[in-house]
């Protein structure tokens, strides 16, 4: 007899298509892709499995490509156990970003290593159209770019306002108008399209939470409170190691909480945020009383956040006045936060915390003066150091709990490829009138 006889034979004599098998191999191989179990006996005792099953499930998942035992690992004094490794590479992933100023795009491995990354500078002012037009160049480049490209399994996208409910983790079939004008922009209809791949869009502020729990400075951190600062502040949350989202998608919006400065009463948006930072020194530059502030208007005919946060960090008294007074009244409300959530570490990102030590300062000192004690015993306040990256760590990484989510893997483990899932493979069925879209 053959070895192919062989093994159509072997293949015969299993249930491969029952759903008992599915769940066996899908359980196996979420242990495998999350480092749970690293060899045969470990999955026999994790799982439950006899030898026998895990045996035969882990040839299948070799035959699928998804698992291999290429390395061996220590002995403890018996035989030399064989180490089970997940197939990273059996795939990409493409994750992008679009930001008020940057669009990214990069390519991940399916254990949400970034291979390659592209940024560059944008304008979410311009037509979305445009825009969309940018983003699916750029996607095209990134893929032509690679010797040898794996199958394309997903593409998940970083976009700064809410999409709507995501808890399901269903890919979307339309693009939502997460900003003015983008659901005419078709960018999920042309994206499935032209790569036939399931396609989400994901609020930035998740994106970069997520991004800094598996890369960033709340690496491992299961209870954590991420801030991304700037025009407009916004919060993400990680519970028990995984983002909490709410009940609608628009967790976070803390921009929106009151605040009082000096007496007026208004939004933290409104009383902290940049345009605020930015109308305060151009105040103070045409009063003549930053003389630093006045010959940068006076040069360049405006004046932005970074030449405020610059000239702070130079010792310029009347900025480091303002964005002191916006860091505390930040730390004013990021307390009442601490004190109802009670995180590990809180996470401070964009323009204001990443350019300024100063606003750091500010906010630990208004947190610790405003939280309970017990709430700020072993708190971290920190800076993040991902920058944009963030957004496209996170992006991939939720692109991946999607993809490999239980329920999810046992549709389309026995065909090796979350292509030919059910609900995936009816997407890319689905008849798109190409004419309107490109």
């Amino acid at each position: 007899m053959s070895q192919s006889q062989a093994n159509q034979q072997r293949q015969r004599g299993r249930p491969r298509l029952t759903e008992t098998a599915a769940a066996s191999v899908a359980e196996l191989l979420g242990l495998v892709r999350k480092h749970q179990a690293l060899t045969r006996l470990e999955l026999e005792k994790i799982s439950s499995f006899g030898r026998a099953v895990v045996s035969d499930r882990l040839t299948v998942l070799s035959e699928l490509g998804l698992a291999h035992e290429n390395e061996t690992g220590i002995s403890g004094g018996g035989r030399v156990p064989r180490i089970v490794s997940f197939s990273k590479s059996r795939a990409v992933l493409v994750a992008a970003s679009i930001d008020q100023s940057s669009v990214s795009v990069a390519l991940s491995d399916l254990s949400g290593n970034l291979t390659a990354q592209h940024h560059e500078q944008g304008d979410l002012g311009l037509d979305a159209s445009d825009a969309a037009d940018r983003m699916i160049t750029l996607i095209r480049l990134m893929l032509s770019r690679q010797t040898k490209l794996p199958d394309l399994w997903g593409i998940s996208i970083s976009v700064p306002g809410p999409t709507g409910p995501s808890g399901n983790g269903r890919p979307l079939t339309s693009t939502p108008e997460f900003l003015k004008g983008w659901n005419e922009s078709k960018l999920v209809e042309r994206l499935m399209a032209e790569f036939l791949v399931p396609v989400w869009l994901i609020p930035s502020v998740e994106t970069m939470t997520v991004g800094e729990l598996h890369g960033g400075t709340g690496k491992n951190n299961d209870c954590m409170l991420f801030i991304k600062t700037g025009k407009r502040f916004t919060a993400g949350l990680i519970y028990e190691g995984r983002p909490y989202r709410g009940a609608t998608g628009a967790v976070g919006l803390i921009g929106q909480l009151p605040a009082t400065h000096e007496g007026n009463l208004g939004t933290l948006d409104s009383l902290a945020g940049a345009e605020f930072i930015e109308q305060a020194a151009l105040r103070e530059a045409r009063n003549g009383t930053s003389e630093h502030l006045t010959d940068l208007l006076n040069k360049g005919g405006g004046l932005n956040l970074n030449d405020i946060c610059q000239a702070a960090q130079l010792g310029d008294p009347v900025c480091v006045s303002i964005i002191t007074a916006s860091g505390k009244l930040v730390g004013t409300v990021l307390a009442t936060l601490l004190n109802m959530l009670n995180p590990q570490c809180v996470i401070l990102a964009g323009a204001l915390a990443q350019t300024n030590d100063i606003f750091l300062a500010a906010v630990r000192e208004a947190v610790y003066g405003a939280s309970h004690p017990l709430a700020t015993r072993d708190l971290q306040i920190l800076q993040s150091q991902l920058g944009n990256t963030a957004g496209l760590l996170g992006a991939a990484h939720i692109c991946l709990d999607y993809l490999f989510e239980p329920k999810m893997l046992r549709g389309w483990v026995m065909a090796g490829t979350p292509l030919k899932h059910p609900d995936i493979a009816c997407l890319r069925q689905l008849k798109i009138d190409s004419d309107g879209l490109i």
